[in-house]
């Protein structure tokens, strides 16, 4: 039957079930055609891909292809219903997967009826994406925060009439001062501007915002002059955050009163503010009825505390999360907020001037986070028992100077938070004995992530390190000076996914370490730092086992023999492998295909030449069409070749790239 045919005979069968149904008084059909992709809109997006590098196949969907042409379906899409119009295209990326290259968002002006979009934590390093923005009239939705934009935003943004919710937070690049015409977006609930490098002075027209739920102009802009706008007229405001170096007025202090339905105040650098007692007086007015209270950077001392907490009733039952970062406080208000904190569940005082050189035991029953990193903490802190709520989970103590005197036990020692502390941070301290060791096996049980990295610890990682923390999922060891054999004993962690021991003086053959352990938590071991050690022997070809890597670093040990196929073959999933400064030689078949694609490839002094070996090519497609990328060429940190003799021609998009000639010849 030809498809002339074909097509007539389910058009009719169609029609026969839509006549049934309404004989039988049925109100509607199941929707047996679905409504696909305007053509228009997937051309668009397919060529907003063509600009990108997409490493981590966050748009592997996105295809031309017969079988796979309703961009309906594909990742990040949501279509209307009814009109099959592009209404929604989110690409939020993270730390581990994200996009880069340079972006055209005049390929997207196809959408005209897009709603709601986001690009942000990706790489669009130099792109000015916000030029024409201002033609998405149906925008309610906008999210390009971290994202590594460049240029000032443009005062085009203005006529985003319908726009609802404006997110251009941590675009580290972001320099520029914000438009007046962004006033104009009388219908906006959502503007987060933070974490960027905008400066100037604030234009008064964002005080017409009156729709306003959401206003965040905190962290790294550095805006300067009067508060413009009256904070007082934008009533429906939950969340309110200021940074910069602004003129703290009183009459400004004032309309913080009319803010009735305010949850969440952060202030940052503002470094007069420690010296305007009228803005401190408001602030402590509210603090009755906010959950949340953030002066990050304000210059703050112990009296300034005391003003704001001046009576146990400021500290209601509503205050849950309390942030006096990078101030100057002591050890005075670390005592008067376990006083009054009683419902405080997270307290983040890190970079202050707090000294604890007796045991303390503040009252804090229900913290679950808390930091305290970059204060002074000498010996005996910890030795009248650190009696925190029961339901601390997060202990942040990063460079707190903690020695192995901080960590003796005593007979009657008993952490009352061991099994519910989950994160335990004690990296860059002076921790140099096994002290530490034996302190964690008495002292907690349920450790998810532990990061003891860039001490001094010495000798052996004790035995019973691996039997006692079965919980453990991520483990730093790195930058110690660890000695003797990797512990086979990391293999028999079922639960742990990633282990850094980079940077110490393991030693040994580094296939026992794998011929001792069961690696029963192969199918969730996804990352291996063991790099700048002194390991010796042959890459072991069961480390296949560990089929769910995505991270191999090998670098600065004494590997020698042979690495071939059946080494690499079952790493899908591998994208970042280190294996330079070692005396290993590859041995594959010319015709191997390797299942992954890399992002990151150390194989320095390794013998490569006299030219590039056919699988390297796979991988070079990928990192070529990043290399010559003229808005991309900048990061070459990807790719060590280095000491190789490949004598092949570099392409010539390469050569105008002076550091990465350097890094591969």
């Amino acid at each position: 039957m030809s498809c002339y045919f074909l097509k007539l005979f389910y058009a009719l069968l169609l029609l026969l079930l839509h006549a049934a149904g309404s004989i039988l008084g049925f109100n509607s059909l199941p929707n047996i055609t679905e409504i696909k992709c305007i053509e228009t809109e997937r051309q668009a997006l397919l060529n907003f891909k063509h600009g990108l590098i997409d490493g981590y196949g966050i748009l592997s969907t996105w295809s031309d292809d017969d079988t796979n042409r309703d961009c309906c379906k594909w990742k990040g899409i949501q279509c209307n219903n009814q009109t099959g119009h592009v209404e929604m295209l989110h690409l939020r990326g993270c730390s581990r997967q994200y996009l880069r290259g340079a972006i055209n968002i005049s390929s997207l002006i196809a959408l005209d009826n897009i709603e709601h979009l986001d690009l942000s934590y990706n790489y669009f390093v130099g792109s000015h994406i916000l030029e024409l923005v201002g033609s998405f009239a149906n925008l309610r939705y906008l999210n390009l925060s971290e994202s590594l934009f460049g240029g000032s935003i443009p005062s085009d943004i203005g006529k985003l009439t319908h726009l609802l919710s404006l997110d251009l937070g941590k675009n580290l690049y972001l320099h520029g001062q914000i438009p007046y015409q962004l006033g104009n977006l009388t219908h906006l609930q959502y503007l987060d501007l933070s974490y960027n490098h905008l400066d100037g002075e604030l234009p008064y027209q964002l005080g017409n915002l009156s729709q306003l739920r959401y206003l965040d102009l905190a962290g790294r802009n550095s805006f300067s002059g009067a508060l413009p706008f009256q904070v007082g007229k934008l009533p429906l405001l939950h969340t309110l955050g200021l940074g910069g170096n602004f003129d703290v007025k009183s009459k400004d202090a004032e309309q913080l009163t009319n803010l009735s339905s305010l949850t969440k105040l952060k202030l940052s650098s503002l470094h007069n503010l420690s010296s305007s007692h009228h803005w401190l007086q408001m602030i402590s007015k509210l603090i009755p009825n906010l959950r949340e209270l953030r002066l990050f950077d304000c210059s703050l001392s112990d009296t300034n505390i005391q003003s704001l907490f001046y009576s146990p009733s400021n500290f209601s039952t509503a205050l849950t999360i309390l942030d006096l970062s990078s101030n100057k406080l002591t050890s005075s208000t670390f005592q008067l907020l376990s006083n009054f904190s009683l419902n405080l569940q997270e307290l983040y005082l890190h970079h202050n001037d707090i000294v604890l050189s007796s045991p303390l035991c503040p009252k804090f029953p229900s913290l679950v986070i808390l930091d305290l990193s970059y204060n002074n903490m000498t010996s005996l802190v910890f030795q009248g028992g650190f009696n925190f709520s029961s339901k601390l989970q997060n202990l942040y103590l990063q460079n707190c100077s903690l020695t192995d005197g901080s960590f003796l036990m005593s007979s009657s020692f008993i952490m009352s938070s061991s099994s519910s502390l989950v994160s335990l941070d004690l990296s860059s301290n002076l921790l140099k004995s096994s002290t530490i060791f034996y302190w964690l096996f008495n002292s907690t049980t349920n450790l998810h992530n532990l990061f003891l990295d860039y001490n001094m610890l010495e000798g052996p990682i004790p035995d019973g390190f691996g039997k006692v923390m079965n919980s453990l999922e991520v483990l730093y060891l790195s930058g110690n000076k660890l000695q003797g054999e990797i512990p086979s004993f990391f293999g028999n962690m079922c639960t742990l996914q990633k282990l850094y021991l980079s940077n110490n003086k393991l030693n040994g053959e580094f296939s026992s370490f794998f011929r001792n352990s069961s690696w029963c938590n192969r199918d969730i071991f996804t990352m291996l730092d063991l790099s700048d050690n002194r390991l010796t022997g042959m890459l072991p070809k069961s480390i296949g086992l560990l089929s769910e890597l995505e991270e191999l670093y090998l670098a600065g040990n004494s590997l020698e023999g042979d690495v071939t196929e059946s080494h690499l073959s079952n790493f899908s999933k591998l994208k970042y492998l280190h294996l330079s400064e070692n005396s290993l030689s590859l041995t594959l078949v010319p015709s191997w295909v390797p299942p992954f694609q890399l992002i990151k490839l150390g194989l320095g002094s390794f013998k490569l030449g006299p030219t590039f070996p056919s699988w390297l090519k796979t991988q070079l497609s990928g990192l070529s069409s990043f290399l010559c990328d003229q808005s991309a060429a900048g990061n070459l940190g990807l790719l060590d070749l280095s000491n190789n003799q490949i004598k092949e021609q570099i392409p010539d998009c390469w050569k105008r790239v002076d550091t990465l000639l350097a890094t591969i010849i």
